[in-house]
């Protein structure tokens, strides 16, 4: 499941980097279709790392990628709120958020090349 969470994340980041460089040159907005193909697969990827977690008893460095990415997802949400609402997402906001799952998708990483 850790490997399902990973292929997940890293499609999502990838929509989620053409975002960022999108905001930094100026788009006000993504476009939803990205934004929500984004949202969707860092979901899918949060519920498979969640099951893995609970399901394999996991805990140490997939314990604490789940809890990097959850914190990244409620930055998420705020830009989604920025999103819905049509306004200017901040780009502190922007750069905390991809930080954040960063480090998240990197302890996730050394998580599954520890446990081969």
């Amino acid at each position: 499941m850790l490997n399902v969470a990973l292929i997940l994340f890293a499609i999502a980041a990838l929509g989620g980097a053409t975002m960022a460089v999108l905001h930094f040159r100026g788009r006000a907005q993504p476009p939803a279709l990205l934004a929500t193909l984004h949202g969707l697969l860092a979901a899918s990827g949060l519920v498979a790392l969640l099951v893995a977690v609970v399901r394999d008893g996991l805990s140490g460095l997939p314990a604490i990628a789940l809890a990097l990415m959850l914190v990244a997802a409620l930055g998420g949400f705020g830009l989604l709120s920025f999103h819905i609402r049509g306004r200017t997402q901040p780009g502190g906001l922007i750069v905390g958020h991809g930080m954040l799952a960063v480090a998240g998708f990197l302890v996730l990483l050394s998580a599954a090349l520890a446990l081969r």
